[in-house]
């Protein structure tokens, strides 16, 4: 790792990488991620990602996402997203991401809750895990892109309200200080302050706190997504999603008489509180999901992973009903950006789950994630080539010689500074404005 960087992308999912891969060559960037770079929420990605099917699908589109958004969504956000989609999907395509297919070639389209019509392509039931691999295998082609997994961003750099770089806890332990002129934060979600979550235990918001911690504007930090359908386990660690994808081919929701209780292609919140109030009148720790409905070959070609896993746990799809439970997945609050990624922190960008310019209002529609994404992250990366001016390297070295470096030498003590930073701004925001 080098002390110096034009451009330093924190995260490796969908955003991060996306945003490294359209930067210009001639400007040398360093993307860093906690862990190893596959373990971001875009691999977990079982659904698909969204594509305006034609002019006529865009009024659709729209209300179907304003709708599940509780009409709380920027609106010039929800556009931008929505006739930004073909030209997102091309350009996978082009990287050699392998969307299901129909017989005569064109891109096959599920449909999921929320949506009034197919839209959703996808790749099996590991859609985010065939994106997220042909983009880290592009990206790292790069000849100006240096991935540096293990690597922790602890704090930006920060003088006369200027972002100027990050401080990091290096693979081998050392914390260090690396100058950039712009810095770009795509940490994804905040999973990893929850006891139950379907996002990687790693990802705790750390992005939002330091923001918290700067005065950079975040919005809706309250704003926090509740998957309907997880599987059921009485194990700790990461809860497995079961792809609202299986609900859009005709999977039913049964109740403990085996009996349906709701529609399974509401918005997510709608179906959550139904599943929620279910089991609080059942008296149960779970509801069932018939997915036997679908037929058999349908099961095994499109979600062998749901299939593979449930097995793993001692469920047969093609014989019983499988045992699923809420759990926290999304979160539609964040570091405040607008349609180009800058936060209200100069020289700082946001993208991705990390950050809220408003596409998601209230609940995010399915299978937006992903598309939203990529697309605010070509975004940035022109917005910063198309503005660029580089940052004083004496400001940083100053702001880097008032730093106290002992406030980083205690890792856990430091992540549970920031857990609870975040804590208490979800508990402030949900005081203040409660979520609709």
């Amino acid at each position: 790792m080098k002390k110096r960087y034009d451009v330093i992308i924190v995260g490796t999912g969908v955003a991060g990488l996306n945003c490294a891969l359209h930067l210009p060559k001639n400007r040398n960037a360093l993307v860093i991620c906690k862990q190893t770079p596959d373990k971001c929420d875009s691999y977990l990605a079982q659904g698909g990602i969204c594509r305006l099917q034609s002019e006529a699908d865009f009024a659709p589109y729209f209300e179907d996402t304003m709708r599940a958004g509780h009409y709380e969504n920027n609106p010039a956000a929800v556009e931008c997203m929505i006739r930004g989609s073909v030209g997102v999907i091309d350009g996978l395509v082009g990287l050699g991401v392998e969307f299901a297919r129909n017989a005569d070639g064109t891109l096959a389209a599920t449909r999921e809750g929320g949506h009034s019509g197919n839209r959703i392509c996808f790749h099996a039931d590991c859609t985010g895990k065939e994106i997220t691999a042909k983009l880290m295998r592009s990206v790292s082609e790069l000849e100006n892109v240096e991935i540096a997994p293990d690597t922790a961003m602890l704090d930006l750099v920060v003088s006369g309200g200027e972002c100027l770089g990050i401080v990091a806890r290096c693979p081998d332990g050392e914390i260090r200080t690396v100058f950039s002129d712009y810095t770009v934060l795509a940490c994804g979600g905040i999973g990893g302050i929850f006891k139950k979550s379907t996002n990687f235990r790693l990802l705790t918001g750390d992005g939002v706190a330091v923001c918290l911690k700067h005065g950079v504007a975040v919005d809706n930090v309250n704003y926090i997504q509740i998957h309907p359908t997880t599987l059921y386990s009485e194990k700790s660690g990461r809860s497995f999603l079961i792809s609202e994808s299986v609900r859009g081919e005709g999977a039913v929701l049964l109740d403990k008489n085996f009996e349906r209780f709701t529609d399974e292609l509401q918005p997510r919140d709608v179906v959550t509180a139904e599943i929620l109030r279910q089991m609080k009148k059942d008296g149960t720790s779970f509801v069932w999901l018939d997915m036997r409905v679908i037929p058999e070959e349908e099961l095994k070609t499109h979600f062998p992973t749901i299939i593979k896993r449930c097995a793993e746990e001692g469920v047969d799809v093609f014989n019983e009903c499988v045992p699923v439970v809420p759990a926290q997945h999304y979160f539609m609050g964040g570091i405040r950006s607008d349609l180009n990624g800058r936060t209200t922190m100069p020289r700082l960008y946001a993208v991705g789950e990390t950050c809220c310019n408003g596409v998601h209002g209230a609940n995010r529609l399915a299978s937006n994630s992903l598309l939203e994404s990529i697309l605010f992250a070509e975004r940035a990366a022109v917005d910063i080539a198309g503005n660029y001016s580089p940052a004083d390297r004496s400001v940083y070295e100053e702001a880097v010689n008032g730093l106290d470096m002992r406030e980083y030498a205690d890792g856990e003590k430091l992540a549970e500074k920031y857990k609870n930073m975040l804590l208490n701004a979800i508990k402030e925001a949900e005081n203040d404005k409660p979520r609709n």
